[in-house]
């Protein structure tokens, strides 16, 4: 980057000279408005298409606001709102009943298993059918007794603690089928459905594929509200809290953000800090895994009156820092009190009202212009 701004410096001031040249015929006149032109210190004396030609680019400073960075994001599932879908058995993928992308209600059968296991947690469950309904009639028989004064109370007390026993024991098998999927539609299957309403995401099995019990046959997401995934410096998360405003783009579609989480730990590897942002979907535009580009609202010294200028403006020259001013025949170097940084933007303490037009972009050119037509001066 140096050697690009030092190169634009040699180009303008051969420009220069090449403009002084071609004005030969009157020397001394050039001669002596280039004299009175830089004896005002920190000036630099242009014409507009010097100015066009050395890349030097012009623009307000940005008034208001707490300033922004803009850095890039992934747009991730809603955690809370995506589930991997698994069969707690073993056994064969005898049916698919939904491809990627489709919709999917609550409870709705997303594959079918077959197997043995399958087979005997069924069988489990109309064995115990069967031993409550036989329970459920000794109940019946023995308070009939009892109300006939032919059997003791022992005996009903026995009968009804039978039938409860068994009525758990039901229960209990079936809660294990359910545990490993639901009907399946035969005795040696189960059928897996979505726990949630949503969008299928990913499918990594086949038919007729043999799985083993807990393998991801599914994963299902309710795709309405995505996440956002961030890694700021730490001396921007510092400036960041949860309901900041968020600005996302990406191949020309823009929608807002908010901030829901900033850890509080730095991530190992990147040594960066995670952060999270939560990003309505309802018009299904942002994709998971898609990359985005975001700018992120910074809290603190905002207010209407806040002046906040690129990076690229900023030079120092003879130890003062200094903004270059566009002036009615060039460029002023004017001092400036320096404040935090916000991503490419830096605030400006005092200096500047904030109605100047500065030199945005190839402010170095001109620091480079300026040193060398002082110490001209000089001479």
């Amino acid at each position: 980057m140096k050697n690009i701004q030092l190169s634009g410096a040699m180009s303008l001031a051969l420009m220069l000279a090449a403009c002084n040249g071609a004005n030969s015929t009157n020397e001394a006149a050039p001669e002596k408005a280039k004299e009175a032109g830089h004896a005002d210190e920190g000036v630099v004396t242009l014409s507009t298409d010097q100015i066009a030609a050395a890349g030097v680019q012009v623009a307000a400073p940005l008034v208001g606001g707490s300033g922004t960075i803009e850095l890039p994001a992934t747009i991730d599932g809603d955690p809370q709102a995506t589930q991997v879908v698994s069969a707690a058995i073993a056994g064969r993928v005898v049916a698919l009943n939904r491809n990627l992308g489709e919709s999917v209600a609550r409870g709705q059968t997303l594959a079918v298993i077959e197997s043995r296991e399958a087979a005997q947690l069924k069988g489990e469950v109309e064995a115990a059918r069967a031993r409550l309904a036989l329970a459920n009639s000794n109940l019946s028989r023995e308070q009939r007794l009892f109300s006939q004064r032919v059997s003791p109370e022992q005996d009903l007390i026995a009968a009804r603690t039978a039938a409860t026993e068994a009525r758990i024991a039901l229960t209990q098998a079936q809660s294990q089928v359910s545990a490993a999927g639901g009907g399946g539609g035969g005795f040696n299957r189960l059928g897996i459905v979505s726990p949630i309403s949503g969008q299928v995401i990913s499918r990594p099995v086949v038919l007729g594929q043999t799985v083993a019990a807990d393998v991801e046959l599914f994963r299902v997401a309710n795709l309405s509200k995505v996440s956002l995934s961030l890694s700021l410096k730490p001396e921007d998360a510092g400036r960041i809290r949860p309901g900041a405003q968020v600005t996302v783009s990406a191949s020309g579609r823009t929608a807002t953000a908010r901030i829901s989480f900033v850890s509080p730990a730095l991530d190992p590897q990147t040594r960066l800090v995670p952060a999270i942002a939560s990003l309505d979907n309802g018009g299904n535009l942002w994709r998971v895994g898609e990359a985005v580009t975001a700018s992120v609202q910074l809290a603190g010294d905002g207010g209407p009156s806040t002046i906040r200028v690129p990076s690229t403006a900023v030079q120092t020259v003879e130890g003062r820092t200094v903004v270059f001013v566009r002036t009615a025949t060039g460029f002023k170097a004017t001092p400036v009190q320096l404040g935090d940084a916000a991503g490419d933007t830096v605030l400006i303490r005092s200096g500047l009202s904030g109605r100047e037009r500065i030199a945005t972009t190839g402010s170095f050119t001109l620091k480079a212009e300026l040193g060398k037509s002082e110490a001209a001066h000089e001479d």
